[in-house]
């Protein structure tokens, strides 16, 4: 794995530096149920340009979070899997699942 800049000295800066915007986040949210392929997460990313997708796509590769399989047909396909770096950053997604889960009901009371 070869991440392209220097890391931060904070452990949760670095974890920023690596997922920290709604994009990222919302990609690994797709992928932790397994791979997917360009358009299915171009469809589930509600909001997201092609270009935003292919950039965070590219860097999340880049930074060993997924793997990026082109399969040599007409037209191409190619499919995104979390690897196991990737697949390590789930209990933060359950954490955060968990937590915006309890501000929705604690807001839906008031």
């Amino acid at each position: 794995m070869a991440i392209k800049t220097e890391l931060p000295a904070c452990p949760v800066e670095t974890t920023l530096m690596l997922i920290g915007d709604k994009w990222k986040v919302l990609i690994l949210r797709d992928l932790r149920s397994g791979t997917k392929r360009f358009g299915e997460l171009k469809k589930s990313v509600t909001g997201i340009s092609q270009k935003v997708l292919t950039s965070n796509l590219r860097d999340m590769e880049e930074n060993g979070i997924l793997t990026r399989e082109v399969f040599p047909e007409v037209p191409p396909r190619v499919e995104y899997t979390l690897t196991d770096l990737g697949q390590s950053m789930m209990p933060i997604l359950d954490a955060m699942e968990r937590w915006g889960t309890s501000y929705k009901c604690s807001c839906a009371k008031e």
